[in-house]
C-alpha cells in the first residue's frame, strides 16, 4: 500500500521518469499540487508505503502480506535498472524501508530534464507486529484487492485505491496505533513526498538553511517534529520537509473527513571531505566567467539516515497537521493569498532532483 500523489506543480510522475531510461520519450507533462504553483523543471524523488508480514528470524527479503510489501514496487525500478541499496529499520514505528540507487546512464548527468534519475525510497510496515484488530482490518481490505498489487506502479500514478474505500471507523482504529497504516489505508499506493535537491539549484538560496527560510517566508509550514533542520551525525545531509496537505475523503460509509496527502521534502547533500576542493576550483571558474560543472552528484554525501528519516515520516502526522500555521501573505485587497513559489524565476530553472518516496 501507498501514499498519496501530490508533488510540486512542476513534478514528474514517477513511472514516466523511469520509463525515459528505456523509451527516451518527452517527460510527461507538469501536475498541480494543492496550495502550491511551480513554473520550471520538474522534481525528481520520491517515497511510498507498502504493508508486509514480518517473519520472526527470517533473513531478507521479509515475506508480504500477500505481496503488498516493499517488493510490489521495486520490480518496477529495478526492471529499468535500478539497485536496492541500504535497509532501515524503525523499530518504534513498525516500519522497514529500503532505498534505491539509480542507474548510470550519461544522457542524464545535465540540469532540468535531462539531470540526474532519483534515488528511490520505499518503506513498508510490519503487519504481523501490530495488534490482532489493526492485522485484521488491514487483511480485511487486502482481500478486497484481487491482484492490484501487481498495478502498483499504475495505482502511484493516478493516486486510485487498489482495495475498496475503507470505512472510518476503521481509520480511526489504525490512526490511534499507527498513523502509517491509517495514512496508507486511504491514501494506496500514490506517491508520499518528492524531494528537492536545494545543492542543485542555481540560486543564492541552494543552502538549505536559506531555502528553509525562502519557504516559510512564502508561506509554507515545515515540519517542527526533532526541529526544522534534520542533520546527520556527519552533518553531511540536512533535510527538512513542508507539513503534509490535506483534503476531504468520502469514507464508504458516507463519512467525509479531512485526511493527509502528500508533501515536499528539502534535502542539502555536501561534498565528501575528499572531494572540498571541487567546490574551490568551480568558484574560482565562475569568477573568471567560465562556469565549469565540476562537482557531480557522487561527490555529495549519498544515502538515507534513519534518524532524519524518522522525523521526516512526521510529515502527515496529526500533531503536525494541527499545529499553527505559518502566516500565509495577503493581497492589496485583503484577501488570504494562496502561497506560491515561482520556481523558474528564483531558480533558473534550475535541476530538482533527489528522490521519490512510497510507503506500502
Amino acid at each position: 500500500m501507498s501514499a498519496a500523489i501530490a508533488t510540486l506543480a512542476a513534478a514528474r510522475s514517477p513511472s514516466a521518469a523511469v520509463l525515459r531510461l528505456g523509451l527516451r520519450r518527452t517527460p510527461s507533462p507538469a501536475v498541480r499540487a494543492p496550495g502550491l504553483r511551480a513554473a520550471a523543471r520538474p522534481i525528481r524523488g520520491c517515497r511510498c508505503i507498502a504493508m508486509a508480514a514480518a517473519a520472526p528470524g527470517s533473513a531478507d527479503p521479509i515475506p508480504k502480506v500477500d505481496g503488498y510489501g516493499i517488493n510490489s514496487l521495486a520490480e518496477f525500478f529495478t526492471d529499468f535498472g535500478y539497485v536496492p541499496r541500504e535497509e532501515l529499520r524503525f523499530p518504534a514505528k513498525k516500519l522497514r524501508a529500503l532505498w534505491f540507487s539509480p542507474p548510470t546512464n550519461d544522457c542524464y548527468t545535465g540540469t532540468g530534464i535531462y539531470g540526474p534519475l532519483p534515488r528511490i525510497f520505499i518503506s513498508e510496515l510490519l503487519v504481523d507486529e501490530l495488534t490482532v484488530q489493526s492485522q485484521e482490518i488491514i487483511h480485511k481490505y487486502i482481500r478486497t484487492s484481487g491482484k492490484g498489487n501487481k498495478h502498483a506502479a499504475l495505482a502511484s500514478t493516478s493516486g486510485e485505491l487498489t482495495w475498496e474505500k475503507p470505512i472510518y471507523s476503521d481509520f480511526l482504529v489504525l490512526s490511534r496505533e499507527s498513523e502509517y497504516a491509517a495514512w496508507t489505508l486511504v491514501n494506496g499506493y500514490a506517491l508520499n513526498h518528492a524531494t528537492i535537491a536545494t545543492h542543485r539549484l542555481e540560486s543564492d538560496i541552494k543552502s538549505i538553511s536559506k531555502f528553509n527560510k525562502f519557504v516559510e517566508d512564502n508561506g509554507f509550514k515545515l515540519s517542527s517534529e526533532g526541529g526544522i533542520l534534520k542533520v546527520s551525525p556527519d552533518g553531511l545531509l540536512q533535510q527538512s520537509s513542508t507539513v503534509a496537505d490535506s483534503g476531504l475523503f468520502t469514507f464508504a460509509d458516507g463519512v467525509t473527513e479531512s485526511i493527509p496527502r502528500s508533501y515536499i521534502e528539502f534535502a542539502e547533500r555536501l561534498l565528501l571531505p575528499q572531494f572540498k576542493g571541487l567546490q574551490d576550483e568551480e568558484m574560482f571558474s565562475f569568477m573568471k566567467s567560465k562556469l565549469f560543472i565540476l562537482v557531480k552528484e557522487h561527490h555529495r554525501r549519498d544515502g538515507f539516515e534513519v534518524g532524519n528519516a524518522d522525523k521526516i515520516f512526521e510529515s502527515t502526522s496529526k500533531e503536525q497537521l494541527t499545529r499553527r500555521s505559518v502566516t500565509s501573505g495577503t493581497t492589496t485587497t485583503g484577501k488570504p493569498q494562496e502561497p506560491y513559489i515561482d520556481l523558474k524565476q528564483d531558480y533558473n530553472q534550475a535541476a530538482l532532483s533527489a528522490g521519490w518516496s512510497y510507503t506500502v
